[in-house]
């Protein structure tokens, strides 16, 4: 049941036009309070437990491989909680993001709660469209923390510039993608944009090909972060080029072939 005090989230937040251009020309783009601590404190708790109650990872952290060590990963939670429902459909966070893409309207792909515990590991180099049987130049990504994070708590590093360098790899998120990205990074001399701290409610944005990764949480505290991917309305289905986008074609686009337009029940349109 909907907790009608929960905050609404739907008044808008106006991006700067340098920030438009960060994002277009390096990829990332950080913005400060996208939502209030307060606002942010009103939803955490519902994340977290659905979070909590959804996760299958039951192993100590040193019987996991590189993946499972850099986070607890549980996608969708909007489909199993209205009050996360109501904080992943915020038109507020949508208008953000059409308005880095210069679109009129984004379509959810899915959300992600990315929990790094303490003492996880770092999370390899990768690039999400890598995932996604979409056009990554029309997608990105919005990754808050939902409490306080310092850079040795598992911060995000990012490889600007590489949103428009395409597929660079059909590697996984592992060991073998965090060598590969490296000598790809360092031979092509791509700058590095090192973690900085957020305040809880700051987010940022990245592109589909953006090259990214996260440190490890050296911290006692867990590092609880909320992601949400939205794609450009109308964009349709791509065939897929490894089994990474086969299987995420029939878990968030279920019942869609390539060329088909990409809208399920999974994909609701958020308006402006």
């Amino acid at each position: 049941m909907t907790v009608t005090s929960l905050p609404h989230l739907s008044d808008p937040r106006t991006v700067a036009v340098a920030d438009v251009d960060a994002y277009r020309r390096d990829g990332h783009v950080l913005l400060r309070e996208v939502a209030s601590p307060a606002e942010v404190a009103a939803y955490r708790e519902a994340i977290r437990s659905t979070t909590l109650r959804l996760s299958q990872e039951t192993r100590p952290l040193e019987d996991r491989d590189t993946y499972g060590k850099a986070f607890l990963q549980v996608p969708n939670l909007w489909q199993h909680s209205d009050d996360v429902a109501q904080f992943v459909l915020a038109s507020r966070y949508a208008r953000i993001a059409a308005d880095l893409l210069g679109v009129d309207r984004v379509r959810i792909y899915h959300d992600q709660a990315l929990f790094k515990e303490p003492g996880g590991g770092y999370t390899p180099w990768h690039q999400d469209a890598m995932y996604w049987p979409l056009d990554g130049r029309r997608c990105l990504t919005m990754w808050m923390p939902l409490v306080d994070v310092t850079p040795d708590m598992g911060g995000l590093c990012f490889a600007s510039e590489t949103n428009t360098a395409g597929p660079m790899s059909d590697v996984t998120i592992s060991d073998a993608s965090e060598e590969h990205f490296q000598h790809v990074l360092d031979d092509r001399c791509f700058a590095i944009c090192q973690p900085v701290p957020m305040r809880a409610g700051d987010a940022t944005f990245h592109a589909g090909w953006t090259v990214h990764k996260a440190l490890p949480n050296d911290s006692a505290t867990a590092r609880e972060v909320m992601t949400i991917i939205w794609f450009e309305d109308g964009l349709r289905v791509l065939e897929p080029t490894n089994p990474a986008q086969q299987s995420d074609l029939g878990t968030w686009l279920p019942g869609l072939t390539p060329g088909d337009v990409a809208a399920t029940s999974l994909n609701p349109a958020v308006p402006r």
